[in-house]
């Protein structure tokens, strides 16, 4: 047999040879959206693999995002057709909102070799305010305003009790329009002078957690009228009322991201 003939006959069957022996990780799903309780303390995604190629498959790395995310695998080698799971758990410790966390996986698969898998946690607020400030114009009437507390559904929330930090605002709540709702209403003793509160507002439900919550009442200064001369402390208090009104005031109990 020619020798140039029998090499060429080498290489395509180590090709082929090779072409048979390859690895491949296949994942039911890269990303989970999850919905926790209020109270609860983690969120677990589950994503789930299975090896089906015909050479077995090595875990090099599991990393998570932050410290809030734990990961593991239940496997470092995957045998050809072997299935398993990496495990994300997330802990919540007060967060809310929508969190989202991913988990990179290095193996030796050669395609690809990093997978990024995501875990997407959407935390429903024990309570949520709108507005998160009521205010009033210097001189405007000093009638009610109103802010809406929605509690979450699951929190069986009946009553919330209210105080103002200086007695220049009274506030009570009553029951709202719809189920799980109340309003807030919040009114001012006089509009001439300008005055801040902060309203503490803390739910019966759930029983013995300290949860407390914060919203504000303003009375504005005086706008300076034309030609009126403006101070530096003047122009100081203005800024600071502007800066107070685009910046919501903060919840209480609700840590930072």
């Amino acid at each position: 047999m020619n020798t140039n003939f029998s090499r060429l006959i080498g290489v395509f069957a180590l090709a082929a040879l090779v072409q048979s022996a390859r690895a491949e990780l296949k994942w039911e799903q890269t990303s989970v959206d999850l919905r926790p309780a209020f109270n609860d303390k983690q969120a677990v995604a589950h994503f789930k693999y299975e090896n089906v190629g015909n050479t077995p498959i090595h875990f090099k790395s599991v990393h998570a995002s932050c410290g809030c995310t734990t990961a593991q695998t239940q496997n470092e080698q995957v045998a050809p057709g072997q299935k398993g799971e990496i495990t994300a758990t997330f802990n919540i410790g007060g967060r809310t909102g929508t969190q989202v966390k991913t988990v990179t996986v290095q193996t030796d698969d050669p395609e690809p070799s990093t997978i990024v898998l995501t875990l997407k946690a959407v935390i429903t607020p024990l309570l949520e305010f709108q507005p998160t400030l009521v205010y009033w114009q210097n001189g405007e009437e000093p009638k009610p305003k109103i802010i809406t507390a929605k509690a979450n559904k699951d929190a069986a929330v009946k009553k919330l009790d209210i105080a103002s930090s200086t007695p220049d605002f009274t506030a009570k709540v009553d029951a709202g329009s719809a189920p799980n709702e109340f309003r807030i209403s919040v009114q001012p003793r006089d509009t001439t002078k300008a005055v801040y509160a902060t309203l503490t507002i803390k739910p019966d439900s759930p029983a013995n957690t300290g949860n407390m919550f914060a919203a504000a009442a303003r009375v504005m200064p005086p706008v300076p009228t034309s030609g009126t001369a403006i101070t530096p402390s003047t122009k100081a208090a203005v800024s600071t009322v502007r800066h107070d009104l685009a910046t919501p005031a903060p919840t209480a109990g609700s840590p930072r991201q």
